[in-house]
């Protein structure tokens, strides 16, 4: 009997999700690209894998992640972050440039490609900074950087706090076909603060941030691309605010995008109130009012993607008190479930707007090739089991982060496999089964 090819497989039998729609299918993968999309396919040596009452959609695209190397490999490295990211269902990601030394030259972005093409299938596409040293004074090399493989600018973890420099940036990045990822934090409004300012600060009394420090950098952003006649996107909306605000500009025409993460739908700053520094993130957790009015705008288009913000950390960044403790969730491998449980269980949003949130938009507010399933195209492939449901359970993350405040959370929709340029990236041993 001729043994399977472990790169040639049929998916059979899963709710398959294309641009037409989603309807049962099989779906046929060799070299790396999807060879058919039909019923009862067959291809020779090739592996079955059973999908029956699963959904086959195109590998999740997350915009917006921190891997860590260089220089933080005591949290990350590319190698566990991409698997993390396989575990989570992503098969694309976007990796912020606050390492060490800074991704503010085409070494840097060099050495993060080569890094991922050695790491494993996951397609990994480098944000380079914004600022050199993301110190907001002195643009980088956006042409460079580009021609190394840069697929963004932004200096997120830091807010370009001058907006003549912001304004310079918008310009230049314009230039190279590159767009700025804006990251909204006035931290002279922050002043210290370490959770949302409102009732839960005041009861527990740590000191909070207010919102207005988000929102008017979200404001000012907004109102520099349209007077610049470009696009931004803006990163990481937590407050109902923000989104008000965004709204706003699109209707009056500008080209902003946005996006939220899975936390900040899921999660309120009441979590705080046991001190657990698993949920300090920056931005903080928002009030109940705040997540609902995410949801909404999710749903209305204001928000156009959602983005995990994987932020992994030692266990020593967050052993501390609150107020010093590191900012971040590690959340590849929960971002999925979380927005499953929050949106399509809620009952607030059907399975295929999810999807859409999480694979064709993301990739289209940054030009990726990803985010779609059609013959002839890349076999970047995600199946999910929408009746499963599970127990988070940190100590198992693929991540060296371990940093979650959903530990002992039980969430539905589970993530069974990722295919990323037609390798299996995660579920092998499912897959065999």
């Amino acid at each position: 009997m001729k043994r399977a090819d472990t790169n040639v497989f049929v998916i059979r039998g899963g709710n398959v999700l294309t641009a037409s729609g989603a309807e049962v299918r099989d779906i046929s993968v060799r070299d790396g690209a999807i060879t058919a999309i039909g019923r009862g396919l067959a291809l020779d040596g090739a592996r079955v894998i059973d999908a029956s009452g699963m959904w086959v959609i195109p590998g999740l695209v997350d915009i917006h992640c921190h891997l860590r190397e260089p220089g933080g490999e005591e949290k990350e490295d590319i190698a566990s972050g991409t698997a993390a990211a396989a575990k989570g269902g992503f098969t694309s990601v976007c990796c912020m440039a606050n390492t060490n030394p800074v991704n503010d030259s085409a070494v840097v972005t060099e050495f993060i490609k080569k890094r991922a093409a050695e790491a494993g299938p996951v397609h990994v596409y480098p944000i380079a900074a914004l600022t050199k040293g993301l110190g907001g004074e002195e643009l980088t090399e956006a042409g460079e950087l580009a021609d190394a493989g840069a697929i963004a600018l932004s200096d997120d973890g830091k807010s370009v706090g001058n907006a003549r420099m912001m304004r310079l940036a918008l310009r230049y990045a314009k230039r190279f076909g590159l767009k700025v990822i804006s990251h909204p934090e006035d931290t002279d409004l922050v002043d210290g603060g370490v959770m949302n300012e409102g009732y839960w600060s005041a009861a527990i009394g740590l000191p909070g941030a207010t919102r207005a420090a988000e929102e008017t950098i979200i404001a000012r952003d907004c109102m520099l691309a349209a007077v610049e006649n470009t696009s931004i996107h803006i990163a990481h909306v937590s407050t109902a605010g923000g989104a008000h605000i965004i709204r706003n500009a699109k209707r009056l025409g500008a080209a902003v995008t946005c996006e939220t993460a899975p936390h900040y739908l899921y999660a309120t700053d009441e979590w705080v109130r046991d001190y657990d520094t698993n949920t300090k993130v920056n931005p903080p957790l928002r009030t109940e009012d705040d997540r609902l009015a995410l949801i909404d705008a999710l749903l209305d288009g204001t928000i156009d993607c959602i983005a995990t913000d994987h932020a992994p950390h030692h266990a020593d960044d967050k052993n501390v008190e609150y107020a010093i403790a590191a900012s971040g969730i590690s959340g590849f491998e929960t971002a999925f479930s979380i927005c499953w449980t929050a949106l399509v269980k809620s009952g607030r949003m059907t399975p295929e707007a999810l999807f859409e949130k999480m694979t064709s938009a993301p990739a289209r507010i940054l030009g990726l090739d990803a985010g779609a399933l059609a013959e002839g195209g890349a076999a970047d492939i995600t199946i999910i089991d929408p009746g499963a449901e599970w127990t988070v359970d940190s100590s198992k993350f693929a991540s060296r982060g371990h940093n979650t405040p959903f530990s002992g959370h039980t969430l539905s929709g589970l993530v069974k496999c990722a295919i990323a340029g037609g390798e299996i990236a995660y579920g092998r041993e499912w897959t065999c089964g």
